[in-house]
């Protein structure tokens, strides 16, 4: 392919990648809406965003080892065309059943992110391919925070269900554009899928994921949320043991134990509790009657308004730390994306008073989300096999996945523990909140500074004759991020 059509290639991918990543979010704010239109229980509502959150997090991983066997392009579009079925169907949803059957479809879309970013590394030049993964972090970040800014004007203006028609045009035409113009990648992974490492996967994933999801429904001590936390452990060891033994394993564990990829995958547990915990309960904040002694009675687009500081500044700091990446290296902005958000969590506990205050908290938090994002990214693709892109990435946006779920429970518990007569949560909930995000950003910061300052760019066979250390020979397709 000519380097020029890199430009198209960037666009389709990170058109896709947005899009799925606005549609995490879109439908939080118009929940009670979805409710009232579909004469459903809060509790059923809640399964809207609960499928797709389970969907995404089986699907991202396992179809990212796919594509590193059969064709990043390939898997693309097959990936593409179901996040456009998914849509369609949820725009045409009659009862709350088949929308949520249509969420689980969308959460396919969640292979956009590991077969993105390999495309990248597969197919640009080596001097594009730091910047171009900064620069699609930075659209898969403000892509959510997009969701959470528009959907009360949509709704508003239109119907919730043109949350899901806007989207099918979209992601129709990028699919006809990836499969006319996207190139096949030519680095393919040896083997074949484990599938027993696949169903091992879903299962402990589900089990862990479901409970943190559910527990404010359920109880925190009730028999189902234990029950799963107990089969999510067994599952997982099983996992852990069946991908040793495997000679095609789905998550190649010699892969996950490297410095630099343990390390940054750290970091994105503790950091995705803070961001996605900050995004699901500020706009919750501001919507609270000033009547409770705090809040500001904001609608879902007042709320959404708010939040546009930091998308505008989650933007703009991702496709700036394509700039600097080759100056201060990943490591660094990793460092400095999550110092800001303990920062930013830091002031949100005393500061909260005034709406332009939250704002100006809100912005220095997406500086943090869009360095963070841009370099986690960029450390994870510099660090594992070409043959391993899809594989690694996707677990890494798993493992933030389950940081977020984890965060949003906890807090959820703290905000929810004690309420007023009227209902409402006492402002110490939510003081105690970001106070505990704070801490959370800052044991990130922490699992930042312990990355590798420089690490080596492997091949699979170096990787066996090392016996899964990393080789000390840098590769030269690609530029490393320095520490």
């Amino acid at each position: 392919m000519p380097r020029s059509s890199t430009r198209l290639t960037f666009a389709v991918l990170a058109t896709g990648a947005g899009v799925f990543s606005m549609l995490q979010s879109l439908i939080a704010p118009a929940l009670p809406t979805v409710q009232h239109a579909l004469h459903t229980s809060q509790s059923t509502a809640t399964w809207v965003m609960t499928a797709y959150l389970l969907s995404a997090s089986i699907f991202t991983p396992i179809l990212g080892r796919v594509g590193d066997l059969i064709g990043k392009k390939r898997t693309l579009v097959a990936v593409l065309v179901a996040l456009t079925l998914g849509c369609l169907l949820a725009a045409l949803a009659p009862t709350i059943g088949i929308l949520i059957v249509a969420r689980v479809i969308q959460g396919i879309g969640g292979a956009l992110f590991p077969l993105s970013f390999g495309i990248i590394r597969d197919e640009f030049a080596a001097e594009e391919v730091s910047p171009s993964i900064s620069n699609l972090s930075a659209v898969i970040a403000a892509g959510g925070g997009v969701g959470v800014v528009a959907a009360g004007p949509i709704v508003s203006a239109l119907d919730y269900r043109w949350l899901f028609w806007l989207p099918v045009g979209i992601v129709a035409a990028t699919a006809l554009i990836a499969l006319r113009f996207i190139p096949e990648s030519p680095t393919r992974a040896s083997g074949r899928v484990n599938w027993l490492g696949a169903a091992l996967l879903s299962g402990w994933l589900i089990a862990l994921l479901l409970p943190l999801s559910q527990a404010a429904v359920w109880g925190w001590g009730s028999a189902r949320v234990i029950t799963l936390f107990v089969a999510a452990a067994l599952l997982f060891a099983l996992w852990l043991l069946a991908e040793a033994r495997s000679a095609n394993p789905l998550i190649d564990m010699r892969v996950m134990r490297l410095p630099a990829v343990w390390t940054t995958n750290a970091a994105a547990l503790l950091f995705g509790a803070g961001m996605y915990a900050i995004w699901s309960f500020l706009p919750a904040f501001a919507q609270t009657p000033s009547t409770a002694g705090y809040g500001f009675g904001a609608g879902v687009t007042g709320a959404g308004l708010l939040m546009l500081p930091m998308l505008i500044a989650m933007f703009c700091a991702g496709v700036l730390s394509g700039r600097l990446e080759p100056r201060l290296g990943a490591k660094r902005l990793l460092v400095a994306g999550a110092a800001l958000g303990a920062v930013a969590c830091g002031f949100l506990t005393l500061w909260h008073d005034q709406q332009w205050q939250v704002a100006f908290v809100a912005g220095i938090f997406g500086l943090g989300i869009g360095l963070a994002f841009a370099s986690m990214a960029n450390l994870i693709v510099g660090s594992v096999p070409a043959e391993q892109t899809g594989a690694a990435t996707g677990m890494n946006a798993n493992i933030r996945t389950i940081g977020g779920s984890i965060g949003a429970s906890i807090t959820s518990v703290l905000v929810t523990s004690r309420l007023q007569p009227s209902g409402l949560p006492y402002e110490s909930g939510y003081t105690h909140g970001y106070a505990l995000l704070a801490v959370l950003c800052l044991a990130a910061t922490l699992a930042a500074l312990l990355v590798p300052a420089r690490r080596a760019r492997l091949t699979a066979g170096s990787l066996r004759a090392a016996g899964g250390a990393a080789s000390a020979e840098p590769r030269a397709t690609a530029p490393s991020a320095r520490g």
